[in-house]
């Protein structure tokens, strides 16, 4: 692995990353929540707009079940990228500036061409793993009609190792995607750097920080889940901690 990251840097000129015990996601969470009470406002704005996508996922996804974790990713691609506005947020508190929705907003622009080509990338990976799904859905259900309870049902039935297999694919998907993110966006929003750069940048850190950064993604992965529980209005809350924990979470590990 060092080799590998070593030939990088002879083409690429990559920022270091520093390593961060396990536990350290704990911390990041904890910080988010004060950095939330220090402008709710802002905070809870940006949560709010990442609730309606979600709604907007859940939706779609409703009466096509090959869709379901098509969208959960889409979803989990998108929110990453909303995150910038909430990324920015923090940075002015740190700075000092005062912070608003507004001024957020118009930060979020600086470096908005390499986010809108990462948002290309991601946008890419959802629409092959959708293609990729419903062909799946086709050659094994032989197009039939499938509802979600159909589908989790099949978990036990004659299409289990189909359905369990196509789970595993998506979390496949998803860890792929959380690697080329965990830094990636806040690393664009913060400095003048290609997406190229910053998604190789995010997988040196979470390769280099495999215990923590393995402790953050099933962080991420429980209040996630625990706001769609709440059919999304948790996330109204969860959601801005998540991003100003994720910024905090790079300021410590990016040099």
């Amino acid at each position: 692995m060092d080799l590998h990251l070593d030939s990088l840097d002879r083409h690429f000129t990559l920022p270091k990353v520093r390593k961060v015990a396990m536990a350290r996601p704990f911390a990041w969470i904890q910080l988010g929540w004060e950095d939330l009470k220090a402008h709710p406002g802002p905070s809870l704005a940006w949560g709010f707009l990442v609730a309606i996508a979600g709604w907007l996922s859940l939706g779609l996804a409703y009466n096509y079940p090959y869709l379901f974790t098509t969208c959960i990713t889409g979803f989990l691609l998108v929110a990453p990228l909303i995150a910038a506005g909430i990324y920015e947020l923090t940075s002015a508190r740190e700075e000092g500036r005062p912070a608003s929705f507004g001024q957020s907003v118009r930060d979020y622009m600086k470096n908005l061409s390499q986010i809108a080509f990462l948002g290309v990338i991601l946008g890419m990976i959802a629409i092959g793993w959708e293609r990729v799904s419903a062909i799946l859905f086709a050659l094994f259900y032989g197009g039939e009609a499938v509802s979600l309870k159909l589908l989790f049902a099949s978990l036990v039935g004659e299409y289990a190792g189909f359905t369990i297999a196509w789970f595993a694919i998506g979390a496949l998907l998803a860890m792929v995607v959380f690697a080329l993110t965990a830094v990636s966006i806040p690393l664009l929003a913060d400095r003048e750097v290609d997406a190229i750069t910053a998604m190789m940048t995010s997988v040196r850190a979470v390769t280099e920080n495999l215990p923590a950064m393995l402790v953050w993604a099933v962080l991420i992965v429980a209040l996630t889940a625990l706001g769609f529980a709440t059919g999304l209005i948790g996330l109204i809350v969860i959601f801005p901690v998540l991003g100003h924990a994720t910024w905090i979470a790079y300021k410590e590990i990016v040099q």
